[in-house]
């Protein structure tokens, strides 16, 4: 069973049981994908799936960042649940541990002279796609230069 599948039985055993919250995540996750779909043309593949997922996820997590700067409780608690339901459906992240360790792999194969962040953030940002955070990453990758 593919995502969309999934999400597709897990919004009628929602609409059973009448959680609007998950109704109206899961609507929505399946709107992007029909939108994703129209603007490519073609059936979108797993990979297309995991990006529109990590797009809304991203979009949830920016909103939760400005609810807080405006002290709004009511919409960062939804936002966040919203968040949560959708991140079910992404493959598991992997820790703050395992970025380290790969970024410091990257930056001990990278020479002297070519260690910036751009640079590692290329090389580093295909393999954790998906897995990983950019922001975290990308503050990883700082920290670790520094140490360097």
């Amino acid at each position: 069973m593919n995502i969309k599948e999934q999400i597709s039985a897990d919004l009628k055993e929602a609409m059973r049981a009448r959680d609007q919250v998950l109704i109206d995540t899961l609507r929505s996750i399946v709107s992007a994908f029909t939108y994703k779909k129209v603007e490519t043309g073609a059936e979108l593949s797993i990979e297309e799936m995991l990006a529109v997922l990590q797009k809304q996820v991203k979009q949830r997590n920016d909103s939760i960042s400005e609810y807080s700067k405006a002290n709004r409780t009511d919409l960062i608690d939804k936002e966040t649940k919203e968040r949560d339901i959708l991140t079910k459906y992404l493959p598991a992240q992997k820790s703050e541990t395992e970025i380290r360790q790969i970024v410091k792999t990257i930056i001990s194969n990278i020479a002297q002279g070519e260690r910036n962040q751009g640079s590692i953030m290329k090389v580093i940002m295909p393999q954790l796609k998906g897995q990983a955070d950019g922001n975290l990453v990308r503050q990883i990758v700082t920290e670790e230069l520094k140490n360097s």
